[in-house]
This record gives C-alpha cells, structure tokens and sequence, in this order.
C-alpha cells in the first residue's frame, strides 16, 4: 500500500500543475488492488480546503471529485464509511468538514457535538454553545 499526500491527489484531479499533474496520474494509474493508495481522514479534510478554498471549485465539483475517489476502487479510504456519510450532509447542506467530524463522532457513540458554529448547529443538529 502507498500513502498518498495531498498534494498528489490536488494535482492528479485539479490538473493545475503542468509539470506534476501526469506524474501523479501515472502514479494513480499504476496503482493496483494488490497495492491500493491509502487515502488517510487528514488527506481528505486537506483535500477538500484546498479544492473549495484555495483553488475556489464550486462545491459541487469537489463533492463530484470525492466520489470520484471513493468509487475507485485501487484507493483505499480511511474510515470510507464515515466520509461517505459526510458526502451525503453536504448534499444536504452541511459543510464536509462538519459533516466528516459528526458521522466519525457516531462511530464512538458521540451523542452530542457542542459548537459556536451556528450552520453545524442548525444543518447537524450539533449543541449550539452561544
């Protein structure tokens, strides 16, 4: 298995980089179910901020990228489940990030987020601290 930082994955899907874009896709395409990418949480979440933040894709087009990702199958995606249902929230209008912390809180059997962040609280039904 080979752990894939962001970057490569920001390069083999934004194709931003003339130099470096084919050499993360040849490494993609190399990349076999015998020996997958592995695809870590904080690689996501680093994912998602630099496509909707600093590269300004429209959130449907990340969201798009995302499942691009998760239906390949020679990637294999920390806790694929739980980002899977973070796709889903921010279908629904949830921020990803957000998302992403309320289904990984589920599987510990978090009942309840507190928050200052008025959209989590109202799209998660997370605990609205002021």
């Amino acid at each position: 298995m080979i752990a894939l930082d962001t970057n490569v994955l920001v390069r083999a899907f934004a194709r931003d980089d003339e130099r470096q874009t084919p050499i993360a896709q040849q490494l993609i395409r190399r990349l076999t179910l015998e020996t997958p990418g592995f695809v870590s949480l904080t690689v996501i979440v680093e994912l998602y901020w630099v496509l909707a933040r600093s590269l300004r894709r429209p959130i449907p087009e990340v969201l798009e990228m995302f499942d691009s990702i998760m239906a390949t199958e020679v990637f294999e995606i920390e806790d694929g489940e739980s980002v899977g249902e973070a796709l889903e929230a921010a279908r629904r209008g949830a921020d990803f990030p957000d998302a992403l912390i309320h289904a990984t809180s589920r599987l510990y059997g978090i009942t309840e987020t507190a928050t200052f962040d008025r959209h989590a609280a109202e799209t998660l039904g997370w605990r609205l601290l002021a």
